[in-house]
């Protein structure tokens, strides 16, 4: 169920926040609902965090593992973050120099040992140097006055060097361009070797310095949850409403601050009797559809089991919709179930959450709830494998007789040629295994999606627009043959069928109708019929477009047999492929590795139809049929 919350408005003397808010941390009863307000701390203790992590990242990453850790307090923490800061920052620099050093030494390679000063000096005594790189046909073209010196050619470009260009009346470059010339170096070749060992010498420094840093990453880690305790705190402390009151005539003014939250209904007197005691202005009422209200959800032990998978998911009910958890574990396991398919990947499921549980129970800690999942998922994949006698792919004549025998024949494997034969049809029209299945997949649509109708008429129960909510169910009722007639079997499920003088088709199509009719009439009811009749006609073609997305909705649940199909089949395909290896000694480990990557990829695929499809129908048919959104956030009440 959905915790039931009281919306409270709390007053306390600015100067006594601080104070206050370590009250209610401490108390833990209360989720603050305050806009983040910058103030110059928060931005600190975030530029401290970031540092922290960055820093944590760099040890972690790279020297981290298996050094032993050093407990130091915060202020060390920081101090030990800013130093890995700084020796990352110049490891960093290091590189991109030592790059840029390599990538001259390089360019200038063809020139051998080469200084600068030493063009200056021969440029004093009149002889001009300038390196040059062209293309040979430009090269060619060169005036014949020009004195070069060839030091490298190729078919396509020539590097050479200039001697004395612009001289005996030529023009300025004695017919070379700029746009060819060598940028000469600043330092020599033998200088930037020099700074090249330097600068690889002060990287391994930076190295070191790193792995010797590495010994405080949990304090590090250990300091972040701390920070983030104080941002929370600052959070609120500083996005308090604040406002001077006057002092009654006096000189003096007082200042208080304020804040919205929600707390538990039943926690409502604890907090009563804390506002009480510390003198606060406290103030609650019930929540509006208008609040922005957090949702906490309370059940059993059983059906908690589904909390780590709707906290993977992100999906968490808003405060006015309802806690379909329940719901959702159930059909969650069934779909499981039939989308896996495999009675014997549903053992392998059990064999590894039974080894977590015993793990657990070994080192005596308590099972965690995703193993006691995970141990229902592989439970409802064995049962409906024994159901459909499907194990590991293996046809029903590699399977024993016992095994056969448990099964259920109607959607069984060992009699996928059977046809049934309904009693209505006298023997004129059956249907087969498969069919039999998709019927199953249509009716688990028909009822999870009734059973949410069911829900929203009880929650209209003292309003008409419960007719609304009956008529949807006559609609999903309805349509259900129809779904029954045009995808499974027109022969059995005919429109003219007649059983025991009630022609079945008729009635069908006439649930429809009075379905359709009474959702349109009541569906939009606020106290008035005709208001709500507008609204429908207002919305005419959604209203329409209602009754297709109802079919749509019950056909979207053969993707169950669909997908098992499918798995069914690689299984199956893994099998074949492999067989011929098995008589073969020497191609067993070969045989052995096919099967176990082949099956594994079949499972690994599973568990993503169960993600795009079982979990599909839950989040999305079912909650829309229940007009649920997801729209909540979990209510977190600030505490130590």
């Amino acid at each position: 169920m959905i915790v039931p919350m009281k919306k409270i408005s709390l007053i306390i003397l600015t100067g006594q926040k601080e104070q206050a808010l370590k009250q209610l941390r401490k108390a833990g009863l209360v989720h603050i609902q305050i806009t983040e307000r910058p103030s110059e701390k928060l931005n600190l203790l975030k530029e401290q965090i970031s540092l922290l992590e960055s820093s944590i990242f760099t040890v972690s990453s790279k020297h981290g593992k298996d050094v032993k850790q050093q407990e130091v307090p915060l202020e060390q923490a920081l101090s030990a973050a800013k130093e890995i800061s700084q020796a990352e920052e110049e490891k960093k620099n290091c590189i991109s120099k030592l790059g840029r050093l390599k990538s001259e030494l390089e360019r200038l390679s063809d020139l051998g040992e080469i200084d600068p000063d030493d063009f200056v000096y021969l440029a004093g005594k009149g002889i001009v140097l300038s390196v040059y790189e062209m293309p040979r046909a430009e090269y060619d073209k060169l005036d014949s006055g020009i004195d070069t010196v060839i030091l490298k050619k190729n078919k396509k470009t020539v590097k050479f060097i200039a001697v004395n260009a612009g001289k005996n009346g030529q023009d300025k470059s004695g017919g070379l361009t700029d746009f060819y010339r060598i940028q000469l170096p600043d330092i020599s070749s033998k200088e930037m070797r020099e700074k090249i060992e330097n600068t690889e010498e002060r990287i391994k420094t930076a190295d070191r310095k790193l792995e010797s840093m590495a010994g405080y990453c949990q304090s590090m880690k250990n300091a972040v949850m701390v920070l983030r305790k104080e941002i929370e705190f600052e959070t609120y402390a500083s996005g308090m409403e604040q406002e001077d009151l006057s002092g009654g005539g006096k000189e003096e003014s007082v200042s208080v601050s304020c804040f919205e939250g929600y707390t538990e209904a039943q926690n409502l007197e604890k907090l009563k009797q804390l506002a009480k005691e510390n003198r606060w202005g406290l103030a609650a009422d019930e929540p509006t559809t208008e609040d922005d209200v957090p949702t906490k959800l309370k059940n059993n032990k059983f059906v908690s089991l589904i909390y780590p998978l709707t906290d993977f998911l992100g999906t968490v009910p808003g405060y006015f919709e309802y806690d379909i958890s329940s719901w959702f574990l159930g059909f969650i396991l069934i779909f499981f179930g039939i989308i896996f398919g495999d009675g014997g990947y549903g053992l392998l499921i059990c064999a590894a959450a039974a080894a977590a549980i015993i793990k657990s129970v070994l080192a005596k800690k308590k099972v965690s709830a995703p193993v006691l999942l995970l141990g229902l998922f592989g439970l409802s994949t064995v049962v409906w494998g024994t159901l459909t006698c499907t194990w590991f792919g293996l046809s029903p004549e590699q399977l024993p007789g016992w095994i056969k025998n448990l099964s259920l024949p109607v959607i069984s494997n060992v009699y996928s040629d059977k046809i049934w034969y309904p009693f209505w049809t006298d023997g004129q029209a059956g249907l087969t295994t498969a069919q039999n299945l998709q019927i199953f997949c249509f009716s688990l649509a028909l009822i999870q999606l009734t059973a949410a109708h069911v829900k929203c008429a009880v929650r209209d129960r003292k309003s008409l627009k419960i007719l609304g909510d009956i008529g949807s169910v006559f609609q999903l009722i309805g349509i259900y043959y129809v779904v029954l007639s045009l995808v499974v079997n027109s022969q059995v499920f005919s429109f003219g069928l007649t059983i025991s003088g009630i022609n079945v088709g008729a009635l069908a199509v006439g649930l429809t109708a009075a379905g359709f009719m009474m959702s349109f009439i009541f569906s939009n009811y606020e106290g008035n019929i005709i208001k709500s009749v507008l609204e429908s006609l207002k919305n005419i073609v959604s209203v329409l477009l209602g009754v297709v997305n109802v079919f749509s909705d019950i056909v979207s649940y053969i993707r169950l047999w669909a997908v098992g199909l499918a798995g069914a089949a690689i299984s199956a395909t893994v099998n074949e492929l492999v067989s011929p290896l098995l008589g073969n000694f020497m191609l067993m480990v070969l045989a052995l590795i096919l099967l176990i990557f082949g099956h594994g990829l079949n499972i690994i695929l599973n568990v993503l139809s169960v993600i795009v499809h079982g979990i599909r129908l839950n989040t999305l048919e079912f909650s829309s049929h229940l007009d649920m959104s997801w729209s909540g956030h979990k209510f977190k009440p600030f505490e130590e």
